[in-house]
């Protein structure tokens, strides 16, 4: 398949659709279920899936379809703060035997996880970039809050 991929409506609705193109009115739409952690994840990855998932679920970003992908986002981060915790105790730079310098495991580990976990943000909405495509369509209070004291600093 060419080109970009499409968005999904649940996003559209949520980021408006100011290109006016049609909306899959026959899209599958999941329950919006909370979905139950995977028990395999590390506990770093857990603790991750409890800051994050009834937030997102809430706002209708997180459904019991999206369980696999959200729970890959979650060890990824965990693989990632292990890494760097790692890094923390050793250096970036190792010599070998044979003299030659070879960078860290765990920094190679560290990178490629914040590949993966950037990627997964994107696509769950994670990102600054991301959110700033998204409307709830009700402005919360601290977004009032902000909005009257600009109003009232900035006339």
């Amino acid at each position: 398949m060419r080109g970009r991929k499409p968005k999904p409506t649940a996003l559209k609705l949520i980021q408006g659709n100011p290109g006016k193109r049609s909306i899959n009115k026959s899209e599958p739409k999941p329950p919006a279920t909370m979905p139950t952690c995977p028990s395999h994840l590390s506990p770093t990855a857990k603790a991750e899936w409890k800051r994050l998932a009834r937030v997102l679920n809430d706002i209708g970003l997180l459904t019991i379809a999206d369980r696999t992908v959200f729970a890959a986002y979650c060890q990824s981060y965990g693989r990632w703060v292990e890494a760097e915790r790692k890094l923390q105790d050793s250096p970036t730079l190792l010599k070998m035997p044979s003299g030659y310098i070879q960078t860290s495991p765990w920094l190679t580990i560290s990178n490629k996880q914040s590949e993966l976990m950037l990627k997964y943000m994107a696509e769950l909405g994670l990102t600054p970039s991301s959110r700033t495509r998204l409307s709830t369509g009700t402005p919360n209070e601290e977004m009032l809050k902000i909005a009257a004291i600009e109003e009232r600093f900035f006339q």
